[in-house]
């Protein structure tokens, strides 16, 4: 590209902010022009304001920029927006923002399922991506809202997705051991996960399910037909500070044999590899040897984090086989997806001040 094209970050001093910000300091595609913040921090420089969180130092480049107040008016200059906002004040901003001719990437769940915003994972459906060109935005002015999925689903259709391309799926349970980053901050309370399982997340098995079956369905002009998989989701939360673990069960629609799963893979590669998109993972999927894997301390960090790990493939006495999957829920399951699906719709010529950068 021969300039940055110029961004915005929505929600700037949040978890899933500040990883985005971290993911940007020295993208090759994206300058980070604008950061936006609640009132009550807006007007001070970002380093004042920000607890920093992340294992890497707060970048130079952000400690002096003022946060500007979460409106339309703060982000004229960027045509691409990053939004890292609750779903409260992300679900009337996002659509604005779309409208004023912004390419709006969302990690907010406010609009995962509406019938014309693409929920996109860029390895399993990048096709999806051409559904915002069906938006109001999109044919008005040339903006578009893309979202990223609930951060225990990406994991999830990752791993799914090589199976359902080499053998087809019937039905599937899975059973979820959700990292507390996954709460955001201030999160949940510490005492709460001392010694302890929680065993409600608030409407994160109906996510599971509801959005595995829009990821893994198909484009149809305008409309995403679902996947007809039926999905049944137990969601946890557990004392571990990054990293979601899933237990899946998976009945597929063709027979095959315990190599034929570890092939399907170890083999796989989609559009961010095939484009080499500057976030990709060289191996979106890592199959693990072993009978104790994947394990979060050793595995969510895999190709930078944005790679899922899948272990302890064996029979299933209830449906065919059953596995464990992980992958990093602040990285892959947040920011980092939402980064990689903002490289994939500039590569497609989704925005129109990406198509000129």
């Amino acid at each position: 590209m021969s300039a940055k094209i110029p961004v915005a970050v929505l929600g700037a001093t949040g978890s899933v902010g500040q990883r985005f910000l971290a993911l940007l300091a020295d993208h090759p595609w994206f300058e980070v022009r604008v950061l936006t913040a609640s009132q009550r921090s807006s007007g001070k420089p970002y380093a004042e304001a920000v607890r920093w969180l992340q294992t890497t130092a707060l970048p130079e480049a952000y400690r002096e920029l003022v946060l500007q107040p979460t409106e339309p008016a703060s982000v004229a200059g960027c045509p691409l927006v990053f939004s890292a906002l609750g779903s409260s004040v992300a679900g009337p901003l996002e659509p604005a923002l779309a409208a004023a001719g912004h390419l709006v990437v969302s990690n907010a769940g406010a609009h995962r399922m509406d019938p014309d915003v693409p929920l996109v994972v860029p390895e399993v459906n990048p096709d999806h991506i051409d559904l915002a060109r069906h938006q109001d935005a999109f044919r008005n002015r040339g903006g578009a809202l893309l979202t990223n999925p609930n951060c225990s689903t990406i994991g999830l259709v990752l791993a799914l997705k090589p199976l359902a391309d080499a053998f087809g799926i019937d039905r599937l349970h899975v059973t979820t051991l959700q990292a507390v980053s996954g709460a955001g901050l201030p999160g949940v309370p510490g005492v709460q996960t001392l010694d302890n399982i929680i065993p409600f997340i608030p409407n994160e098995e109906e996510k599971v399910e509801a959005e595995t079956r829009k990821i893994l369905g198909r484009l149809d002009g305008s409309a995403i037909i679902p996947a007809e998989v039926r999905v049944s989701a137990h969601c946890n939360r557990v004392p571990v500070i990054d990293g979601h673990t899933a237990c899946v069960s998976v009945a597929l629609e063709r027979q095959a044999s315990e190599d034929d799963l570890r092939r399907a893979w170890s083999d796989f590669r989609a559009a961010p590899q095939e484009l080499s998109l500057p976030t990709a993972p060289a191996r979106p999927v890592h199959w693990l040897d072993g009978l104790d894997v994947p394990q979060p301390r050793l595995h969510r960090d895999l190709d930078g984090g944005m790679a899922a790990s899948v272990g302890r493939l064996r029979p299933c006495p209830l449906l065919d086989y059953k596995f464990v999957t992980l992958s990093h829920n602040t990285l892959r399951g947040a920011a980092g997806g939402a980064l990689l699906l903002a490289e994939l719709a500039v590569e497609r010529g989704l925005h129109a001040e990406a198509r000129r950068a």
